[in-house]
């Protein structure tokens, strides 16, 4: 699959995931010629379904299928963070296993980010919001708004930390400082 991607000038696709037992996000971008592309983006609500085990399936399923549609050549996922609730934490572990388990069950390369270095890599701030994030994903990206969960950019936030860590100076070229310069006229207010 790489192979015929690299000979149709696709470099790569990535799959990131932002995971959680009531909602789990997830992005998909491309990386072509060094362009960053956004192929999807959304969320699978868990909310609705009773019992851990099913809201598991539902998220090993949900990666299947987006594997299947997309082919992605890595999988960059979002590191619990510490958290002082052990049953959450002991929950967020789990949904991540999972959808690393389906990755693995295609033989899909993982890669984890924490959460500061990917607010990092996306703002330049590692304690940004999840608003600020959001908005620097829509700028860059050009969607019309953020989605009202922010679980679906936070999961392309760690798909776009993963393609700069791929290019180190893709990273340096997409700054917030170069963007603003480069895109006056994408920033409310201009410069």
């Amino acid at each position: 699959m790489a192979a015929d991607r690299q000979a149709e000038g696709r470099e790569r696709i990535i799959l990131g995931v932002d995971p959680g037992t009531r909602i789990t996000g997830f992005g998909v971008i491309a990386v072509e010629r060094g362009n960053i592309l956004l192929l999807q983006f959304g969320i699978l609500q868990l909310a609705k379904y009773s019992g851990h085990e099913l809201k598991l399936k539902k998220i090993f399923d949900r990666m299947i299928l987006l594997i299947d549609e997309f082919h992605p050549d890595e999988m960059a996922i979002e590191a619990p963070f510490y958290g002082k609730n052990i049953q959450s934490m002991l929950k967020l572990g789990r949904a991540q296993g999972v959808a690393i388990a389906a990755a693995l069950s295609r033989d899909i390369p993982i890669r984890e980010y924490a959460p500061k270095k990917v607010k990092q890599a996306v703002t330049g701030k590692g304690n940004a919001s999840k608003e600020q994030v959001a908005g620097m994903l829509q700028n860059i990206f050009r969607f019309p708004d953020p989605p009202a969960l922010l679980d679906a950019t936070d999961a392309l936030a760690v798909a776009l930390c993963h393609a700069y860590n791929l290019n180190p100076r893709q990273e340096k070229a997409k700054s917030w400082t170069s963007f603003l310069k480069e895109n006056p006229q994408r920033v409310k207010g201009g410069l």
